[in-house]
């Protein structure tokens, strides 16, 4: 057996959401901050990115986590986001899910009935607080970023769609907010195809006319995910579809998108802090939110959300690369 690299991983999903937790083979990347290690991945080593989550290591809809030493001395560990639409600055399901895999494989000091850790994010000072029973994790609230409103009720023209009423929130990833109803299609997993190409056509024209700028954040300019709302949503429980770049759903309720539609709620005076927020993906499984204090970003209003949701390990992995192999940076199809 020849190979190049060697690349070890513990796999996970939450709440159906995959996460590939990379633990080693590949080193520890230059940068000052983890947002400099985010960003100089993204110049000089996405073919690393490509290799573990596209095809034939991975696949359309795959998520990891690449673990490396804190940027910041108050971090147990630091995060870069890798997932087939890129390198995230923040990612809720992917922080679950490196909780548990640090919890369950002893990679940090357990302690029950809860092991509090502290992710170093490009988006910022993230803290997992993992429920743990005969060292188990149970579940994992995290402490998310600051996130807000960027802008309430707009509407933008889309080929094909008209006039699309819209929002568009900060959660750790830019979500645009949209009502399924005003683009004339059901909540309707037989209808997926019809949804997705509607999202993406609402990113592209976002990104083109409007792009969202993060205020304190370097490279996070863009909308990359549409949160389509169910019909009877509220604000005690949400139902929603959540269309990716360049072409997939969250399977998990997205704990960033759960954040970023708690502050359009809580701009709207519709989510008060300290109230639960039940959020359901597409798959039918649920997060469960709370607003827990107000802040600021870029002297913008802001909350503090937490997250609370499941994950699972699934497997244990060595990822090679055999020198002749012709698809050395993986493909997408």
């Amino acid at each position: 057996m020849r190979t190049s690299r060697i690349i070890s991983a513990v796999d996970s999903h939450t709440e159906g959401m995959p996460t590939r937790v990379v633990t080693g083979g590949l080193g520890v990347f230059p940068g000052a901050t983890m947002n400099d290690k985010r960003l100089g991945f993204i110049a000089e080593h996405d073919d690393l990115r490509r290799l573990l989550m596209t095809e034939p290591r991975g696949h359309n809809a795959m998520s990891g986590a690449i673990l490396q030493p804190p940027t910041r001395p108050d971090a147990d560990w630091g995060v870069i986001y890798i997932e087939v639409s890129g390198c995230l600055p923040m990612c809720g399901h992917g922080t679950i899910g490196v909780a548990t895999v640090l919890v369950e494989t002893g990679m940090v000091e357990v302690v029950e009935p809860v092991t509090t850790i502290r992710l170093d994010t490009p988006a910022g000072l993230v803290t997992a607080r993992v429920a743990v029973t005969d060292g188990h994790a149970d579940s994992v609230t995290i402490e998310n970023v600051p996130s807000y409103t960027d802008r309430l009720d707009r509407t933008i023209e889309v080929p094909g769609l008209g006039e699309v009423p819209y929002s568009l929130a900060f959660g750790g990833n830019f979500y645009a907010m949209v009502d399924l109803d005003s683009v004339g299609l059901p909540f309707d997993r037989s209808r997926k195809d019809d949804i997705l190409r509607a999202g993406l056509a609402i990113m592209d024209r976002i990104n083109a006319e409007a792009p969202p700028v993060h205020p304190t954040i370097d490279g996070v300019n863009h909308c990359h995910h549409v949160e389509f709302i169910a019909p009877g949503s509220t604000a005690q429980h949400s139902r929603h579809a959540m269309a990716i770049h360049p072409g997939w759903f969250d399977r998990s309720p997205c704990g960033t998108g759960t954040s970023a539609r708690m502050a359009e709620l809580w701009s709207r005076g519709q989510l008060p802090l300290n109230t639960d927020f039940v959020n359901e993906s597409f798959i039918g499984s649920r997060f469960v939110g709370r607003l827990v204090r107000e802040t600021e970003i870029g002297g913008r209003p802001a909350v503090i959300p937490t997250i609370t949701g499941r994950a699972w390990v699934t497997g244990i992995g060595q990822y090679l690369l055999d020198p002749t192999d012709p698809f050395p940076s993986g493909f997408e199809f």
